[in-house]
């Protein structure tokens, strides 16, 4: 198979999911081509054009992952090769804004599904938004190697406050400094641990700023980006995550924080309340509301039967999403397009 995607965590950013499910399938016997490693825009797009012509006679069908924005014209490029070709693809659909850029584009976005074998999501909140743009959209949820991460149930909370995701804008990271402030008005022992690589937009600046100007500097911790193998440690040493969020779908990074038993607080928006439900799994608060946000875990740090009910039925929620449950469902759909094939 083929596979494009972003595979960068060697040069020190994000690992993607991309990664890890090619990891799982090479470890499952499958042979598996990746593209690409490089981080410039015309490198990268050169670099997957090249990969699935010179490889051709080494694959026999592809996957490969579909954002919005100027990832959506690599993934048209790459699609129109693969057609050329005669190579059966699944496109998967990632990205909060990818509805957004359906909207605007929907002959663009409507044809490059349609070209497709098949097309996934992750959640029903993408399946939802571009069910009518394709023939069929296949919710294969997002998910994580729950043995990583040891469980710990919590109730009686500390003010240990934990942010994991990239420095960028459209993840919101001063939000996260500013529910530090508030909630360290009352709880002199609240920290807040920020951990993620600089995407480069000056946001983590802005972060650094911000806590100097509430005061809240020898509080904040900021770790940079760091190897998939250490995340459990970092989310283990806290009692509540944040999701401070402007735009998403179903991110890993919460399914990582569930499965510690961390209680999550995070913003409302794309498919995060497909995938949680309020007062239940997490708490849900509108997006771009630091006041919102300071309330919900000022109530979990008063009310333990809630921070319990929350850190229970969160771990469950991971449990099924399992990569032993998840990665079985992958391998049936493309040993079904590959007989097909």
């Amino acid at each position: 198979m083929l596979f494009v995607g972003s595979f960068l965590s060697a040069a020190g950013t994000h690992r993607s999911y991309c990664e890890d499910l090619t990891d799982r399938l090479e470890a499952r016997e499958w042979r598996v081509i990746r593209t690409s490693t490089r981080r410039g825009r015309i490198s990268r797009l050169s670099d997957i054009l090249r990969t699935a012509w010179t490889r051709r006679r080494d694959y026999a069908l592809a996957h490969v992952d579909l954002f919005s924005g100027p990832a959506f014209v690599w993934g048209e490029a790459v699609c129109f090769e693969l057609a050329r070709l005669g190579k059966p693809f699944v496109l998967t659909l990632h990205g909060g804004n990818l509805p957004t850029f359906s909207r605007r584009w929907p002959r663009r976005t409507r044809r490059l599904l349609r070209s497709a074998a098949r097309v996934t999501a992750p959640s029903d909140y993408l399946r939802a938004a571009l069910a009518p743009l394709a023939r069929e959209v296949v919710v294969i949820p997002n998910a994580v190697d729950v043995a990583e991460f040891a469980h710990v149930p919590r109730s009686r909370l500390q003010p240990r406050l934990v942010w994991l995701r990239a420095f960028h804008d459209v993840y919101n990271p001063v939000m996260a400094v500013d529910v530090l402030a508030k909630i360290a008005a009352r709880h002199p022992g609240a920290t807040l641990t920020m951990v993620g690589g600089d995407k480069g937009d000056g946001s983590l600046e802005r972060v650094r700023q911000r806590a100097a100007e509430l005061g809240v500097t020898e509080r904040l911790t900021i770790v940079p980006g760091v190897p998939k193998r250490d995340v459990p440690r970092y989310l283990a040493a806290g009692d509540i995550f944040l999701n401070t969020t402007n735009a998403d779908n179903s991110p890993v990074s919460v399914l990582e924080a569930l499965a510690c038993g961390l209680c999550v607080v995070t913003t409302s928006v794309g498919g995060i309340p497909h995938m949680l439900h309020h007062e239940r799994d997490a708490m849900l608060v509108p997006a771009n509301d630091a006041s919102a946000m300071a309330a919900a875990v000022e109530r979990l740090l008063a009310q333990p039967a809630l921070a319990q009910q929350l850190s229970t039925s969160g771990r469950n929620l991971a449990v099924s999403a399992d990569w032993s449950a998840v990665l079985a469902r992958w391998e049936g759909l493309f040993e079904t397009i590959a007989r097909a094939a």
